[in-house]
């Protein structure tokens, strides 16, 4: 249990990695930093694959199949989600939608993987999700007050925002459930092969967009300098340490935490990569977060810490006569 958790916890850290990377590019269209981040997943997946040759040979179609759905579904269409409701609606609004997938998450998984994990107890997992809410709705409450937000917005626009937004939350709802699936029923598997083979099925699609997208601008007289845009050297920087680090080393760490963790508990844990992006986000701010930010992220710590202490009860399966 606390192995599973270190490993949700290092993930996390990864993973909030990336809500920093538009804020050190905000002249870059966030479609280009969404299919740079892969292409650069795909390519370092490249050298580790050859390190990893003889576990990937034993992949079967099925296997590359699934890779191919979790890469296109959580990797690049959750992604692409998210910037562009953002780019419509704003940060608040895509922002609380996607903050309750710890609470989304615990609930559909208690509820599909109670005969293969065991199920949490409601009312010992009650508190848990109460106070993981609450300390979302206190961090966000205190960011939308920080925002100037402008009167005159395009409420279709808003809409299509709020639309994509739910659409990424079923996107990594989907995710974590099948990987967790794959892999305890792969348990003999290592979770590094797994995140390359995801590596590997992610870096065709990653490709085939990228050049579509310049091929896009290139015709549509967008002046944005492609490939690379204004700032060659940050943009590829960051792409790579994003890709090592919240990619790869990112799935790997969800991997091992998936294994040895009941799915309804590891996505609670998901909690970890909102508080590794606030920190990393008051840290580029240069300030300490005020009291209701604080109030939701010790909020947070609570309800995680209550989860890690539920153990799931068996399910009696009687048979048929």
């Amino acid at each position: 249990m606390w192995t599973g958790t270190l490993y949700a916890l290092a993930a996390g850290l990864m993973w909030g990695l990336v809500f920093i990377s538009p804020l050190l590019l905000p002249e870059y269209p966030a479609a280009l930093q969404s299919v740079g981040r892969y292409l650069a997943f795909g390519l370092i997946a490249l050298p580790l694959a050859w390190m990893d040759r003889r576990a990937l040979r034993q992949l079967g179609r099925a296997d590359w199949l699934e890779a191919l759905k979790l890469a296109a579904i959580g990797n690049l269409l959750y992604y692409l989600c998210l910037a562009s409701a953002i780019q419509r609606a704003g940060a608040p609004l895509p922002t609380m939608i996607i903050g309750t997938l710890p609470a989304v998450i615990a609930i559909t998984a208690n509820l599909r993987n109670a005969r293969r994990d065991g199920r949490l107890p409601w009312l010992r997992l009650a508190p848990s999700l109460v106070l993981i809410t609450a300390g979302i709705a206190c961090v966000n409450r205190a960011e939308l007050a920080t925002l100037d937000l402008q009167a005159t917005g395009d409420l279709s626009r808003y809409a299509q925002g709020a639309l994509l937004a739910f659409v990424a939350l079923a996107c990594w709802t989907w995710y974590p459930l099948r990987n967790a699936d794959w892999l305890r029923h792969h348990a003999n598997r290592s979770p590094r092969t797994w995140a390359t083979a995801q590596g590997l099925a992610t870096l065709p699609l990653a490709l085939v967009g990228y050049l579509l997208l310049w091929l896009f601008m290139g015709v549509g007289g967008h002046p944005f300098a492609m490939p690379f845009g204004p700032h060659p050297l940050r943009f590829a920087g960051l792409m790579v340490a994003i890709g090592l680090f919240a990619s790869w080393l990112g799935t790997l760490c969800w991997n091992a935490a998936s294994q040895r963790l009941p799915t309804a508990l590891a996505g609670q844990l998901i909690v970890f990569e909102t508080l590794a992006a606030l920190g990393y986000a008051f840290a580029l701010r240069g300030r300490a977060p005020g009291p209701l930010t604080l109030s939701g992220i010790a909020l947070l710590i609570a309800g995680v810490a209550w989860a890690t202490r539920i153990r799931p009860s068996p399910i009696e399966i009687v048979a048929d006569d």
